[in-house]
């Protein structure tokens, strides 16, 4: 007697793998889009912070009467949020020239002397104090040499801004922040 042996026959199990592949195909481009649609959200995130820090350091400058401190005849706008003084921007210098800034957004931490040169360090202090649970920010010398970095900062000295650039896997998202205005603009790569 010829008995049959219950299971799959080699056509069957054929067909069930090209359903699953056919399957996953349609699958993995969506996958893949979730996953950039959650970098994307990540640096939305991250920038919106940013711009309210940058708005709170600002607001609670005007509404401390914009205080302020003179040095060799200038006066130096400043603020301390949550603990941390930051130098604010300033419009004009005391004897009325312009400095090309808008009054009162954070510019620097108060270290020693005000300066409006902007530095890539500046950027990662700027990122790391205005933030209250900020993401590992590094220099682009930082960044190469260390992975666990998730943004990395740019200073752009002649247009007074700071580029914080993700750095996860080939992502190249980023925000902006530019000190002049204190605006941040979003640009996803």
């Amino acid at each position: 007697m010829n008995k049959r042996v219950p299971g799959f026959s080699l056509l069957e199990l054929i067909i069930v793998i090209v359903i699953v592949a056919l399957l996953a195909v349609t699958a993995l481009p969506r996958l893949l889009g979730a996953i950039d649609d959650a970098r994307e959200a990540s640096v939305q995130g991250v920038a919106s912070g940013f711009l309210s820090a940058v708005m709170a350091a600002r607001t609670q400058w005007e509404a401390q009467a914009r205080p302020s401190v003179t040095s060799g005849g200038e006066k130096y706008n400043l603020v301390d949020y949550d603990g941390v003084e930051f130098w604010l921007t300033r419009s004009k210098t005391s004897a009325g020239s312009s400095t090309g800034f808008s009054d009162g957004y954070p510019l620097a931490l108060r270290q020693s002397v005000y300066s409006e040169t902007i530095t890539d360090q500046t950027c990662v202090d700027l990122m790391e104090n205005l933030l209250h649970s900020s993401p590992k920010v590094g220099t682009a010398a930082e960044v190469s040499s260390d992975a666990s970095l998730q943004y990395s900062a740019i200073a752009d000295n002649a247009n007074a801004s700071c580029t914080f650039i993700q750095q996860e896997k080939s992502s190249a998202h980023q925000f902006v922040y530019n000190i002049k205005t204190g605006r941040v603009a979003v640009t996803f790569n």
